[in-house]
């Protein structure tokens, strides 16, 4: 099969290269995908778990990528809940080759059925910015009706859901990013924005929960806006600084079945937008991740049309 491999940590996504792989065989309780569609952070290059296994055994050529959209072509030994010729999406194991090929191997609890009404491509795009959005709004921060959230990086592929999400809640949105996202992000839901380049963020005042996708210095001026038993949320590490009266949590999105069920009906619905950026075959997935210019959104490469 087709796949891109990376063996070089230093050449990040220059040292991508496409090759033939061997398609992988399901291990128990596995299912293999065909790929159809699948999604890629450019983060996951500075993973440890993109290149060594748990042992911490090297494992390149190691294939990126762990969103996806596809069809069940193989179940493994065990496997229940799913069938060959099934619709799925979802998100793969981070120490196991990824879906940046025309087949994966996945565990089965990892993957939701995919609505036929929704394409692969869109599909594939919602697995890691749906589910961190929703852990990071529900489950770690605690979001309720009413309250307000300051959103960073609001226009990008993460940021776009945290905020449809968050005012679909019923809270109150304020977007931050560069002057030019402005537009996107109050289209997105957001109340309100803040370019990060010209504008005060201390002048947003106090808020209830903050979604930090940016960190660094952003990270430590949005922990002096929580107010008292607010949280400060970060999907990029601990936060530096931390509120005074209030928490700071980071985490790792986790796989969800049922969560990217509800994600997946807020698309059918109209509820809930992807943010797709920039679509790409897989013959031309190296040069659609080595971009030349700024792409808001995500890159989804399709593997099948």
């Amino acid at each position: 099969m087709k796949a891109i491999v990376v063996t070089d940590e230093a050449a990040g996504t220059a040292g991508m290269r496409l090759v033939e792989r061997p398609e992988p065989a399901p291990a128990l309780n596995d299912v293999v995908v065909q790929v159809h569609a699948s999604g890629f952070v450019p983060t996951e290059l500075t993973w440890p778990s993109t290149w060594t296994d748990r042992l911490g055994r090297d494992r390149t050529p190691s294939i990126p990528g762990h969103e996806l959209a596809g069809v069940v072509s193989a179940l493994g030994y065990g496997t229940t809940g799913l069938s060959v010729g099934q619709r799925v999406f979802g998100l793969t194991d981070w120490t196991r080759d990824g879906t940046l090929a025309e087949y994966v191997a996945v565990e089965a609890r990892n993957l939701a059925p995919l609505p036929g009404d929704v394409d692969f491509a869109v599909g594939a795009s919602l697995p890691i910015s749906g589910l961190t959005a929703w852990q990071g709004l529900f489950e770690h921060g605690r979001l309720r009706t009413g309250q307000s959230v300051l959103v960073h990086g609001a226009a990008g592929a993460v940021g776009s859901m945290v905020t449809q999400l968050a005012s679909e809640a019923g809270a109150y949105v304020i977007g931050t990013g560069r002057a030019g996202d402005r537009q996107n992000a109050l289209d997105f839901g957001a109340h309100e924005f803040v370019d990060l380049g010209s504008e005060a963020l201390a002048d947003v005042g106090g808020v209830d929960l903050v979604f930090d996708v940016i960190g660094g210095d952003i990270g430590k001026r949005s922990a002096g806006l929580i107010r008292a038993g607010g949280t400060l949320v970060s999907v990029v590490g601990p936060s530096e600084t931390r509120p005074v009266d209030g928490l700071a949590i980071d985490f790792v999105v986790m796989p969800d079945r049922t969560q990217l069920g509800e994600i997946a009906q807020r698309v059918r619905d109209g509820r809930l937008r992807t943010n797709i950026g920039n679509v790409a075959d897989l013959d031309d997935a190296v040069a659609a991740l080595n971009p030349t210019k700024r792409i808001t959104g995500k890159t989804i490469i399709r593997t099948r049309s």
